[in-house]
């Protein structure tokens, strides 16, 4: 059985105040959690078991997904504390993998081939195969030095202009075999892309592939926001996009959208969800379940999140609202800010710049123009 160990573990502090009370793996991506895309993706190429390496709200998650999800085994390793990232892998997989397996950062999104990546790594005789995706601004990243065979030669961290000659990067899914782990030294953190991969390409045994697909890195409000709009706009393969369909447009039969009410696809409003005549919603919108949209709101590029309110004519563009949010009368929210869980936002607010009113936070009327 093909067995998968996954890093779930961090806080997702950039993230905040998104994952104030809930983990990363189960912020909701249109109306399933993260997570689901990668559980998806990984029995696509018929990978039997996940290992949760957790460490932040670990409970959350396993009471969202059990022992299976998807005919896969989902199983729990919970950390006492913060291992890295070959920790994390090595704490996963001890006592749960006799053969070749797969470590993958859980934070990202991805839809690569596996299937062809373990058939590159078992041809190479490799110790360890990394994906790899290329980018648009390699700037921005650390890079991936190839050899014509595929080898790794050298990691460039934070390169120089000059010095860039490749825009390829780690995509965060490596084909591992178990003598990998012998390079890991037990209950401490340690780094599999600084510590561990460095050493493998000593021993010319350290593989990447480049695959077209699908790659984000959610890891920030935007490109959270971004996530959203790629799975509306069905720029990846997913469960989500086969309900919205060619027409890119989802509405529950349980949700009430009012006659006088106009809906732009692509947008995604789920089970229970109210939209009050003369708003808006749309294009790339998404009303999760049970959220209420008031009259004369309008919902653009936006993400409304679970059993949020908003109130009479609200704007909100390229923002999100958590759940269980109440957002005023008259509010504008734009420019990547965010509205925490649980906040409650006074009427003839203006939020934008990318601000964030944290979870639970009261914010009197009137009081902030940013």
């Amino acid at each position: 059985m093909l067995t998968a160990v996954i890093l779930v573990g961090g806080e997702g502090t950039r993230l905040r105040p998104l994952t104030t009370h809930t983990p990363k793996p189960l912020l909701p991506l249109v109306d399933r959690p993260l997570l689901t895309y990668t559980f998806e993706h990984l029995a696509r190429y018929g990978v039997g078991r996940a290992v949760l390496s957790c460490g932040y709200l670990p409970t959350q998650i396993e009471a969202h997904f059990g022992g299976s999800h998807g005919g896969m085994e989902v199983e729990y390793r919970v950390e006492d504390s913060p291992l890295g990232t070959a920790g994390g892998i090595r704490y996963g997989a001890e006592g749960r993998i006799d053969g070749t397996f797969l470590g993958i950062n859980g934070d990202s999104l991805r839809m690569a081939d596996i299937g062809a990546l373990l058939d590159f790594h078992r041809a190479k005789g490799a110790l360890a195969t990394l994906l790899l995706t290329p980018v648009e601004d390699p700037t921005r990243f650390g890079l991936v030095r190839l050899a014509a065979d595929g080898r790794v030669v050298a990691f460039l961290e934070k390169p120089r202009p000059e010095e860039i000659d490749t825009n390829l990067i780690n995509a965060g899914l490596y084909v591992l075999e178990p003598e990998v782990l012998d390079l890991v030294e037990p209950g401490r953190p340690v780094s599999i892309e600084r510590d561990v991969f460095p050493r493998i390409v000593e021993q010319g045994r350290l593989y990447g592939l480049a695959l077209p697909g699908y790659w984000l890195d959610v890891g920030t409000p935007e490109s959270y926001l971004q996530a959203h709009r790629d799975v509306l706009e069905r720029q990846l393969d997913t469960v989500v996009g086969e309900l919205l369909g060619d027409d890119f447009l989802f509405v529950d039969p349980t949700a009430r959208v009012a006659a006088g009410a106009h809906v732009v696809p692509p947008a995604f409003i789920a089970a229970g969800a109210i939209v009050e005549a003369g708003a808006r919603i749309g294009s790339r919108a998404v009303i999760a379940a049970g959220a209420r949209i008031g009259a004369d709101c309008v919902v653009e590029d936006a993400v409304i999140g679970a059993g949020a309110t908003l109130g009479r004519a609200v704007q909100v563009h390229a923002a999100l609202v958590g759940e269980g949010a109440v957002v005023g009368d008259g509010c504008s929210i734009r420019a990547l800010a965010v509205v925490g869980p649980g906040a409650r936002l006074g009427e003839g607010n203006m939020l934008a710049a990318g601000v964030r009113l944290g979870a639970d936070v009261e914010l009197a009327p009137r009081s902030l123009a940013f």
